[in-house]
């Protein structure tokens, strides 16, 4: 695991990013708070915004979208979300840098425009992360597939959710994967190209015996 005073991000390599709250504390408690982080993760994904997040959150939904769409079409990106989990005291990301320090400042933009809101929302003070953020670059096909699964799967293995009720986990890109979500958040062609279908994928993720063998060989970057 390299941290990131040492690794040095690249233009169209492909990362997996991870940070978790201060001494491990909840960092998104509620509905609410996810959706927040959603929408953060969505709007920060842009390089030069032509308008704040707070302006942003004040227009009503159609506007919102239209925008959003605005800026998928016109605006350069900072990053391309291949896949992402929330958890209730931790995030993981994986990310394509689009442009120069693009995941070191789209991760900075999240972190702290989220620690802002969930500050005055709890009326805290202080960091809710813990310091810089962890990343390791993915670099092969098979690191690819395997540490989205390990993402995908992560509500699981954390005994949040059962299996079963994967699909339905709002707060992941699986759903998105598997086109149960209109959401036009993450790149998932990235790693659905490398599948003959979706459902292919799904099997691979819900595959129990082939993910214990093979996570061992995926340690060094699952980094929690």
């Amino acid at each position: 695991m390299s941290s990131n005073r040492k690794l040095v991000f690249a233009i169209e390599e492909i990362y997996h990013a991870f940070n978790r709250g201060v001494e491990k504390r909840p960092t998104f408690t509620n509905k609410r708070e996810l959706d927040r982080a959603l929408l953060t993760l969505n709007f920060y994904r842009f390089a030069e915004l032509p308008v704040k997040l707070s302006k942003f959150l004040i227009q009503p939904e159609n506007e919102q979208l239209k925008l959003l769409g605005k800026l998928e079409n016109d605006y350069e990106k900072l990053v391309e979300i291949v896949c992402f989990c929330l958890m209730p005291n931790h995030f993981h990301l994986m990310l394509k840098q689009k442009m120069e320090d693009g995941i070191s400042i789209f991760v900075s933009n999240f972190t702290n425009s989220y620690t802002r809101y969930f500050n005055t929302k709890h009326d805290r003070i202080g960091p809710l992360f813990q310091g810089t953020f962890k990343a390791v670059r993915i670099e092969s096909d098979e690191q690819l597939v395997h540490v989205s699964r390990y993402i995908h799967l992560n509500p699981v293995s954390s005994f949040l959710i059962k299996l079963e009720v994967l699909k339905n986990y709002q707060w992941s890109s699986y759903p998105e994967f598997l086109g149960l979500s209109d959401k036009k958040l993450v790149s998932g062609n990235i790693v659905l190209g490398l599948f003959p279908s979706k459902k292919k994928y799904e099997k691979f993720v819900l595959d129990q015996v082939d993910y214990a063998r093979q996570l061992e060989s995926i340690k060094h970057l699952v980094i929690e």
